[in-house]
C-alpha cells in the first residue's frame, strides 16, 4: 500500500560496541578489534547514510568499572568528539549525541553542540539524560547521584537554560562591515543572566545559533519526570517497548502530558527502540539470532539482569520460573527498561533462561525477526497505529546486522512508499519534518 509523501518512517540508529547482543564481540567475524579505531565508527555512519538513516545516535556512560573480563569499553571515545569526527565522511545523517544534565556544564555543552552543528550545517541532535549510576557520581567529585527527583529537577533548569544558550543571539549580528568598521551588532546580543537553582550563567554565548534554529532535542526516560521532562523540551523521545500494548502506554502517557503543557497541540515523535534478524529465509534470521545466542555467557547475562531491576539475581535458577518481581510503582531504577521486563514475563511466563534470551540484545526492545516482508510488515502496523513515528535501530552485531537492515529492510521499506529514496533537505530537522 503506497503511502502519502508526508506519511514517512524516521530511522536511527544507536552505535554501540560490536554491536548489542553481549555475544557479538566473541563471534569470528566480529570487529572487536576495532572498538578504538574512528574510521570503524565512520565507516558505521557512512553505511548508515547509505541507507537513507535520519541519524546515528550515541548513548554515553561516564565510568568504566573494568572489574570482568567480559566488560565492553564501548564509550571509548566522548560522543561530541567521536560525531565531530563522522561529520568530516558524511554529507547527510543527523548526529545524536548523548549528554547528561546531572554532570554537564550548560555552557560547555551548548557550546560543542553549536560549534558541531555549524561544523554541519545543522546536522545536529542531542538526547537529554539524567544519568544512572553512582559509578559515574564517583567522576564527578559526587559520592553518590542526587535522588531521580533532584535529578530531574536539575534537567529540568539544565533544558530551559540550553535553550537560552542555543538562542542567545544570530549569525547575522556578525556584521563583518569594513567600511562602516562594524564587526557585530552589539544591540542584539545581549547577556541574559540566568540565575537557577542549579545554574548561574550570564551569556550570551560565545557561539551564535544553529543553522536548523537549534540542535534537535530528544530525550528518553519513561518514568513520570522524564514524560513530563520530554512534554516540555523535546522534540522526539527513544522509547523501550517490547510490544504493542506497551508502544500505545507509552504514546498515551506521552500524548496527556503535552495536553497540559502549554504548547498542547504539539506532537512529539517517538522512536522504540529495534532489534531485527532478518534473512532470505525465516529459518536463516532465526538461525543468525540462535549463533548468537549460544555464545552468550550465562554469568554476563544474569549481572546485566541484575542491573536492569536492582538486585542480584545471580543465584537464581537458571531453568525455574523468574520469581516474583515488585511492582513498577515500587521500583527506584530506570522504569522504563524494568516495565519491558515485567510486560515479557507478564506475556511468556518465561523460565529465567528465556527471560535472559530475551534480553540479550538490547535489553528488552522491540524484536523482530523474519523475512524482509515479514519484519516491514509488523513495523508497519506500529507506524499505522501511531506508536512509532520511526524507530531506532538497535543491531545485534555490527557492521553485520547494520548491513543486512540497509541490503534487506530499507529496499522494502522504499517499495511501499514509507521511507525515502534520496535526502529531500540537508539538516536534521528537516529530515524529521520538524519546524523551528
Amino acid at each position: 500500500m503506497t503511502k502519502t509523501k508526508e506519511k514517512q518512517l524516521h530511522l536511527g540508529v544507536l552505535l554501540y560496541g560490536c554491536g548489542h547482543h553481549k555475544a557479538a564481540w566473541s563471534m569470528p567475524d566480529s570487529s572487536v578489534e576495532r572498538i578504538g579505531d574512528i574510521s570503524y565508527y565512520q565507516s558505521l555512519a557512512q553505511l548508515a547514510e547509505k541507507g537513507y538513516f535520519d541519524a546515528v545516535f550515541f548513548a554515553d556512560n561516564q565510568s568504566f568499572q573494568g572489574k570482568d573480563s567480559s566488560d565492553m569499553p564501548a564509550f571509548w571515545f566522548d560522543p561530541v568528539v567521536n560525531l565531530t569526527a563522522i561529520s568530516q565522511v558524511t554529507n547527510h545523517v543527523g548526529l545524536v549525541s548523548t549528554i547528561s544534565s546531572t554532570f554537564s556544564n550548560p555552557f560547555t555543552a551548548s557550546r560543542q553542540l553549536l560549534s558541531l552543528d555549524h561544523i554541519t550545517k545543522g546536522r545536529v541532535g542531542w538526547n537529554l539524560v539524567t544519568s544512572m549510576t553512582d559509578l559515574e557520581a564517583l567522576n564527578h567529585s559526587m559520592e553518590e547521584l542526587p535522588s531521580h527527583d533532584k535529578r530531574y529537577e536539575k534537567a529540568d533548569e539544565f533544558a530551559a537554560l540550553m535553550n537560552k544558550l542555543f538562542l542567545s543571539w544570530d549569525s547575522n549580528e556578525f556584521l563583518h562591515h569594513r567600511e562602516e568598521r562594524k564587526l557585530i551588532n552589539p544591540s542584539n546580543i545581549q547577556p541574559f543572566n540566568h540565575i537557577g537553582t542549579y545554574f548561574k550563567v550570564y551569556g550570551p554565548s560565545t557561539t551564535p545559533k544553529s543553522p536548523q534554529g537549534k540542535p534537535v532535542s530528544m530525550q528518553a526516560g519513561a518514568s513520570k519526570q522524564g514524560i513530563a521532562l520530554a512534554a516540555k523540551y523535546a522534540d522526539a523521545v527513544y522509547s523501550v517497548s517490547w510490544n504493542l500494548k506497551q508502544a500505545k502506554k507509552f504514546r498515551e502517557k506521552l500524548d496527556e502530558q503535552v495536553k497540559q503543557s502549554e504548547d498542547s497541540d504539539r506532537h512529539i515523535k517517538v522512536f522504540p527502540g529495534l532489534v531485527t534478524y532478518v534473512g532470505h529465509t525465516h529459518e536463516e534470521a532465526l538461525a543468525k539470532k540462535a549463533a548468537l545466542d549460544e555464545q552468550l555467557p550465562l554469568e554476563t547475562a544474569l549481572k546485566q539482569l541484575s542491573f536492569f531491576i536492582q538486585q542480584d539475581c545471580s543465584k537464581w535458577e537458571i531453568d525455574k520460573e523468574v520469581p516474583q518481581l515488585p511492582p513498577v510503582e515500587e521500583f527506584t531504577g530506570p522504569v522504563g527498561r524494568y516495565e519491558t521486563i515485567l510486560e515479557i514475563i507478564n506475556d511468556t511466563q518465561p523460565t529465567v533462561r528465556e527471560l535472559l534470551g530475551y534480553l540479550n540484545a538490547g535489553g528488552g526492545h522491540h524484536t523482530l525477526i523474519g523475512t524482509p516482508d515479514e519484519i516491514v510488515d509488523q513495523m508497519e502496523v506500529w507506524f499505522e497505529a501511531g506508536v512509532a513515528d520511526g524507530f531506532n535501530l538497535m543491531p545485534p552485531t555490527l557492521p553485520g546486522s547494520l548491513e543486512d537492515f540497509v541490503e534487506l529492510i530499507v529496499p522494502e521499506m522504499q517499495k511501499r512508499g514509507i521511507f525515502r529514496k534520496k535526502y529531500e533537505g540537508h539538516t536534521f530537522r528537516e529530515h524529521l519534518g520538524l519546524t523551528y
